[in-house]
């Protein structure tokens, strides 16, 4: 897995990119009361915004972080958004990426670089 410094993860499927929050920004947001996704087909661009998160805390964007067409989005999410504090790297992902430049994927934190950002 890779990780951004918005607190994303990412884990290559098969061709496709799963994208998700850690459980570090799932326990920072607190309950997690609403999720909207992306479309299916969007293209979006490292950096922007495709998902928004409202928790009892505040409201949250989760940024693309890399570039790539989305394929599948998480429905259970928008059913039960509560998903997301209790399996933050698991069945809550968000949303899956067509890559369309793989190699940006070397250019984020592995787990180690990611604890040691976060301070763990």
């Amino acid at each position: 897995m890779k990780y951004t410094e918005e607190h994303e993860w990412l884990r290559v499927e098969d061709d496709v990119v799963v994208v998700g929050i850690t459980e570090y920004a799932a326990e920072q947001l607190g309950d997690v009361v609403f999720v909207e996704l992306p479309e299916v087909g969007q293209t979006v661009s490292k950096d922007d915004e495709c998902v928004v998160i409202e928790s009892v805390k505040a409201a949250s964007d989760i940024l693309a972080p890399i570039d790539g067409e989305v394929t599948e989005v998480n429905e259970a999410l928008v059913e039960d958004p509560g998903k997301v504090n209790e399996d933050p790297t698991g069945d809550a992902w968000f949303f899956k990426l067509k890559a369309a430049d793989p190699s940006q994927m070397d250019e984020l934190m592995d787990e180690a670089a990611y604890n040691d950002f976060i301070g763990d």
